[in-house]
């Protein structure tokens, strides 16, 4: 058995999502497109069940290795470490059909920080492309058997089980079978593993299909190691029974020549990405593709409209995580600033810490809250715990989601009187960059490190477009300066460093502010952010992959409001009705 709690509230017409793929092992309708080759579903099953076979192999042969963990999770665990290429998706559904647990790697982390996420989750198997095996050299990943996916090995045991039929064995006929891991953050900064299993994907398969039908053909760049991808668009295309295509990495230039090449009618995107694509010189191809359905998460109310503008079909969004906890999707009528309403059968409200319902949000003439003191609480559905199926194996920090039937998300938010939620932050360090979830303690200890630092405090600012951007205070040592370039050197040189954690501000104080008890007071922090006079750097600009800093100008300051106000969002210090900033997913 897998989690226990798992209860979809309704009937779903799979149980598991092993007999989706059985229903579509017949199947000649073309089932997944990458780069220039092609498989109808037929085929598409016929490899995944090569995999089921190499899997159910692997589980006899690291049994000893998986004996003593809890019956629950006493399983086979391969960690996936590559790109969006079909042997991801082959290997995901290889394990569907074989009862295995699937652990999607994030190539985002670093260094030790990667190394613990995957000891954390009991690896036995780490599958890897030769860009994971430059990030996994050196690192103490337990007794995990490494095995590459261009390697000897693995080309041997595709040929020994070709031809291999589809079956599924005994557990994954189970829904409460654990069929993946997926990683997100909290705010103590460890990495949590949400736990997913095979009769949650199928459940969400049939769901989240929004309204796709046979002959329509999704495209998905997002990784395929996040929610997004597997739930909104690979789960529901295989329910249909539609043609998922997929490219390796996002890539914004990419974006209009393979949704005209695929023919794609459904995009998915989470974050920056559809700002990304409208970076892009506009071009009159953009109103010749046969997208209808766009859905994603987190893109400014300026970027929907110009995407809506320029491609013809308006973005559809909703709120959500991995834990599955809240959905609150937009409807028509949802003011262009708020997330939405509450999804079917949720009952979603806005609770103070002692569990008090929050009173609805007031408006001044200016469209401003008027009682954000009252109004703001946690985002939290009043029946949600059973929808959420926990932490792999990290009891202390399910309890804080799940509290009795409530699911407790830690945003927080705001409802007005006709019912629409409005995002309003996060409780606690939780950081979100470019659809990346991570903490600020991990990024405090890095920046510890360097030379002259004597306190450090890492906290989030809302970015102008959606998410967050880094931000970091330093007090130095007496007789110490800050030295920018080093600076910006000592963060690209740090092995441990994820590719979204370098701070964008960096703000030196003479001395941190402190609360009564002696800890840093990270609100005031927060309020005055890079708003206020001193001495602050930023990091390249627009061009956040520049490891340049320098000091930040007034003109700097000027241009950054005007950015917040062109995408409707509040600026560091203050919430306004209208003004969100953005969600999880």
């Amino acid at each position: 058995m897998g989690p226990a709690n798992f209860n979809p509230g309704h009937a779903v017409e799979h149980a598991t999502f092993g007999a989706i793929l059985l229903e579509r092992a017949t199947d000649d309708h073309p089932g997944l497109r990458f780069e220039d080759q092609t498989w109808t579903w037929r085929e598409f099953v016929a490899e995944a069940a090569v995999r089921a076979e190499i899997l159910r192999v692997w589980s006899r042969e690291y049994a000893a290795s998986f004996a003593d963990r809890p019956a629950a999770y006493r399983r086979l665990h391969v960690g996936i470490l590559l790109e969006n290429v079909p042997e991801y998706l082959f290997l995901l559904c290889g394990a569907a059909m074989a009862g295995v647990t699937i652990i999607g790697i994030n190539p985002t982390r670093r260094g030790a920080e990667l190394a613990s996420d995957i000891r954390g989750v009991d690896c036995d198997v780490i599958f890897y492309d030769d860009d994971g095996a430059a990030l996994l050299t050196d690192l103490d990943t337990g007794a995990a058997a490494r095995v590459g996916a261009g390697s000897s090995r693995w080309q041997a045991l595709l040929a020994e089980h070709a031809g291999a039929e589809p079956r599924l064995s005994e557990a994954a006929r189970d829904p409460h079978t654990l069929l993946a891991l997926l990683f997100t953050s909290g705010s103590t900064g460890a990495p949590k593993a949400v736990m997913c299993s095979t009769g949650r994907l199928a459940m969400l398969g049939t769901v989240n299909f929004r309204g796709l039908v046979r002959s329509d053909v999704t495209y998905c760049a997002m990784p395929l190691f996040h929610g997004n991808a597997l739930m909104a668009a690979f789960a529901p295309s295989a329910y249909v029974g539609c043609t998922f295509t997929m490219r390796r990495r996002f890539s914004a230039s990419g974006f209009l020549p393979d949704v005209l090449k695929f023919g794609a009618t459904y995009v998915n995107y989470v974050g920056r990405s559809l700002s990304y694509v409208l970076a892009q010189p506009e071009r009159p191809e953009e109103s010749q593709t046969a997208l209808r359905i766009v859905f994603g998460t987190e893109a400014s109310v300026a970027d929907r409209a110009e995407f809506a503008r320029r491609f013809h079909v308006e973005p559809g969004e909703s709120y959500g995580s991995s834990e599955g906890g809240v959905v609150i999707s937009r409807t028509p009528d949802t003011p262009p600033g708020a997330l939405g309403v509450a999804g079917a059968h949720m009952d979603v409200a806005i609770l103070e810490p002692d569990g008090r319902e929050c009173p609805p949000a007031r408006f001044d003439a200016h469209g401003g809250l008027a009682n954000a003191a009252e109004a703001i609480g946690e985002i939290c559905n009043l029946t949600g715990a059973a929808l959420f199926e926990g932490y792999y194996r990290n009891p202390q920090a399910t309890a804080e989601r799940n509290i009795g039937e409530v699911f407790h998300t830690g945003d927080l938010g705001y409802k007005d009187a006709d019912g629409f939620f409005y995002f309003a932050g996060r409780s606690g360090d939780r950081i979100r960059v470019d659809s990346e979830n991570f903490s600020a303690g991990p990024i405090e200890r890095i920046l510890d490190r360097f030379p002259g630092v004597l306190v450090v405090a890492v906290y989030p600012v809302p970015d102008p477009r959606t998410g967050d951007q880094v931000m970091a205070s330093i007090q130095l040592e007496p007789g110490a300066h800050f030295d920018p370039a080093a600076f910006g050197e000592f963060c690209r040189a740090q092995p441990d460093m994820g590719t979204k954690w370098a701070p964008h501000f960096v703000r030196v104080l003479d001395a941190m502010p402190v609360t009564a008890t002696r800890k840093i007071s990270k609100p005031s922090l927060r309020r005055e952010s890079w708003t206020e006079p001193g001495e602050v750097y930023l990091r390249g600009g627009a061009a956040r992959s520049d490891d340049v800093y320098r000091p930040l100008t007034d003109t700097d300051r000027a241009a950054l409001l005007a950015e917040y106000e062109r995408h409707g969002r509040s600026p560091p210090g203050g919430v306004k009705a209208g003004r969100r900033t953005s969600p999880r997913t």
